[in-house]
């Protein structure tokens, strides 16, 4: 397994160490152990999501106000385009955004810890994303910053205008969100 931190050092690339041959492939997608000694993280897991998308589907930027989740997020068919926003008020990169491929292609997984929005852009039909949190969902604490607001200004890759939730068409700009003390 290699580690590679992002622009937000906390946020990070983890690429699975893959054994693959004429029948196809294998590989750990998360080693609590190994995980550990690679981070210096100790994470318990304690619920595991799946979300199927079609092409254009923007998912997002959701977090927990109370009960903040970690997530480690990783696509098994398909491809994202992968965002954390970091939102903690005394971070050095408060407001900043990191984005990322992933793909079922390239097998790599995004940590985005606690403190930070998340959401994804499907980048082609039937994408199915895995994530594990380490926190369970709690809907009255759920916000939703604005997926495109101009303070932050995400480089999206859209091909046309998204398709989105009345939830997520609804998210607060930075400048009037819950954030993290």
């Amino acid at each position: 397994m290699n580690i590679t931190p992002t622009e937000i050092s906390e946020v990070l690339i983890i690429e699975p160490r893959v054994f693959s041959d004429h029948r196809g492939f294998f590989f750990e997608s998360f080693n609590e152990q190994l995980f550990r000694d690679k981070t210096g993280l100790e994470v318990r897991f304690v619920q595991d999501n799946h979300s199927c998308s079609t092409h254009n589907v923007l998912r997002g930027l959701h977090y927990q106000i109370q009960q903040p989740q970690g997530k480690l997020v990783r696509v098994v068919s398909g491809a994202i385009f992968d965002v954390a926003v970091d939102l903690r008020k005394n971070s050095s990169t408060f407001g900043q955004w990191v984005g990322y491929e992933l793909s079922a292609e390239n097998k790599q997984q995004l940590w985005v810890p606690a403190g930070f929005a998340h959401g994804f852009l499907a980048l082609c039909d039937r994408t199915e994303v895995l994530y594990k949190t380490t926190d369970y969902y709690a809907p009255a604490h759920e916000r939703c910053l604005l997926w495109n607001d101009p303070a932050l200004a995400i480089a999206w890759p859209l091909e046309a205008e998204p398709v989105l939730t009345t939830k997520d068409q609804a998210g607060q700009p930075l400048e009037t969100a819950d954030i993290f003390e």
